[in-house]
C-alpha cells in the first residue's frame, strides 16, 4: 500500500490516533439532515446555507449530560457493531492545530478531536473491520448538553459553507493545507446528523478526511477516517452510526 505520510496525514495521527487504513465497506446513508431547532446562536455567515433534507422522528435520548464513565461504557464495543472490532485510542494531545481563518476553527476542533464548544467529558475509541483491519475507523463520545451538542453541529454547518474553498492551519507538527472543504450525505440517524470532507494537500495530492457527526441528546459521537492511497471519499459504514444511537437512547 502506498501510504502518503504528508503534513496532513501526519497532523490527523498525531491529534487522534488514525489509522492509516483506507476505502471502506458498503454505506447506506440518506441524504444530509436539517438540524433541529436550537436555542443556541448560529455564528453568521455570508453564504447560502447546505440545502438539508426533512428531518426524520427523532428517537429517545438520554435526559442527563453523561459523565466519562457513562461515555466509556457507552462507546461502542467489539460485538455492538456487526463485522467490526472496538480497541483503545488514546486521548489527543493538549495542543492541536489552529485555523488561520476564524470561521475555519470549528473544523479544526474535530481534527483535534476537542470539538467546540468543549466537551464536560470524552471517550475515544478505534474501529476496525473483524475480517482485515478495513475500514479504519476512529471515533469520539463528547458530552456538552443538548444546547451545547446543537451548538458544535451549527457551527461545523456554518464552517463547512464558510471554508468550502479550503484553509491552512499550524500547530501540532507543523502546517497544514486544506485544499477544499465539502458537506457529505449522511445516515438519518440521532436527533442530528451531519457529515463532511476535508481534503488536505500534501504536496499537491488530495488526502480526503471524512467525518460524521450524530447528536442524541447532549452527547456527540463523531466518526473519522482517511483516504492516504488516493482521493476518493473514503466511506464510514452506516451500521457504527446506528450501532453507536441505539446504545445511546
Amino acid at each position: 500500500m502506498r501510504r502518503r505520510t504528508g503534513v496532513v496525514a501526519a497532523a490527523l495521527a498525531l491529534a487522534v490516533g488514525l489509522t492509516a487504513g483506507c476505502g471502506g465497506a458498503d454505506d447506506t446513508a440518506g441524504k444530509p439532515q436539517q438540524p433541529k431547532k436550537e436555542t443556541a446562536a448560529t455564528p453568521a455567515t455570508t453564504r447560502a446555507p447546505t440545502p438539508q433534507a426533512p428531518t426524520p422522528a427523532a428517537p429517545a435520548t438520554p435526559q442527563k449530560d453523561l459523565s466519562k464513565a457513562d461515555l466509556e461504557k457507552a462507546i461502542l464495543a467489539t460485538g455492538d457493531a456487526a463485522g467490526f472490532n472496538a480497541g483503545p485510542l488514546g486521548a489527543p494531545p493538549s495542543q492541536g492545530e489552529s485555523a488561520d481563518k476564524p470561521e475555519c476553527a470549528p473544523l479544526t476542533a474535530v481534527i483535534n478531536g476537542k470539538p467546540e464548544p468543549l466537551a464536560q467529558a470524552s471517550a475515544y475509541r478505534q474501529l476496525t473491520g473483524a475480517k482485515d483491519n478495513r475500514p479504519a475507523v476512529s471515533e469520539f463520545l463528547t458530552a456538552h448538553g443538548v444546547q451545547g451538542a446543537a451548538t458544535v453541529l451549527s457551527r461545523l454547518r456554518t464552517a463547512v459553507d464558510a471554508c468550502e474553498g479550503g484553509f491552512t492551519a499550524s500547530g501540532g507538527e507543523g502546517s497544514s493545507r486544506y485544499k477544499g472543504v465539502k458537506a457529505l450525505p449522511v445516515a438519518r440517524v440521532g436527533d442530528d446528523a451531519f457529515a463532511y470532507q476535508v481534503t488536505g494537500d500534501f504536496e499537491g495530492l488530495p488526502v480526503p478526511l471524512v467525518f460524521q457527526v450524530v447528536r442524541s441528546g447532549g452527547t456527540l459521537a463523531t466518526f473519522y477516517t482517511g483516504n492516504f492511497e488516493g482521493p476518493q471519499t473514503p466511506k464510514i459504514p452506516s451500521v457504527l452510526l446506528t450501532a453507536q444511537t441505539a446504545k445511546l437512547r
